[in-house]
């Protein structure tokens, strides 16, 4: 099924799931908000990567629009919907300030393994720890998914946009497991090392080898 949908496009990426806080200040994105809010349709944010609109996004809803100032900028809360690949770019739309995108709707196909996830969301944790970074998920662990552990996972722009991409939950826990498989030592190693700079100077207090 193909949709045209209003677009706000974002240097980010937004899951299914997620809530996003937005303070919108561009006249286009007042009115497009304005207009969802009126309409009570969703618009899309497609991701910005390299300075260019990727083909892949995150239909978004609208929650609430929580303060409106005096000049017409906006503070607002949405939430992921499900993910969509631009067919074609409308750059222009008549009577508009903002643009919009022919869109079809990737299929999201719920095949996560448990064991697996088990796995990534240990690993998540370890990094953490490692970071000292205190991180409550709203969810239990039974009930998370990849998308709502994607953020938290030391992921790069571009690799939180090659997960986007991946229609079924097991290949986005793969992904995910292995990403942490190859960070958490480099992570671990680099807290090593902060340490031993950090003593540099210090009185060391160290037993003496016996030979």
């Amino acid at each position: 099924m193909t949709n045209f949908v209003p677009i706000f496009p974002l240097e980010l990426v937004v899951y299914p799931g997620e809530e996003l806080n937005l303070h919108i200040f561009e006249p286009r994105y007042k009115q497009l908000i304005l207009e969802t809010r009126n309409n009570k349709k969703p618009f899309g944010i497609p991701s910005v990567i390299g300075g260019q609109v990727s083909e892949t996004g995150t239909l978004i809803e609208l929650v609430e629009i929580k303060e409106v100032y005096e000049n017409g900028e906006m503070d607002i809360r949405t939430k992921g919907v499900k993910v969509f690949r631009i067919l074609e770019l409308v750059k222009s739309v008549p009577d508009k300030l903002y643009g919009g995108a022919i869109v079809n709707y990737l299929e999201d196909f719920d095949n996560g393994n448990k064991t697996l996830m088990k796995k990534v969301v240990a690993g998540i944790r370890e990094l953490h720890s490692i970071l000292k970074v205190n991180k409550e998920f709203k969810k239990s662990d039974e009930a998370l998914c990849s998308y709502d552990l994607a953020h938290h996972a030391g992921l790069s722009l571009i690799e939180e946009y090659d997960l986007l991409q991946l229609e079924q939950e097991l290949q986005r826990q793969e992904y995910l497991r292995q990403h942490l498989l190859k960070v958490l030592p480099v992570v671990t190693e680099m807290e090593t090392l902060k340490g031993r700079i950090q003593l540099n100077g210090h009185f060391k207090n160290l037993t003496g080898f016996d030979f």
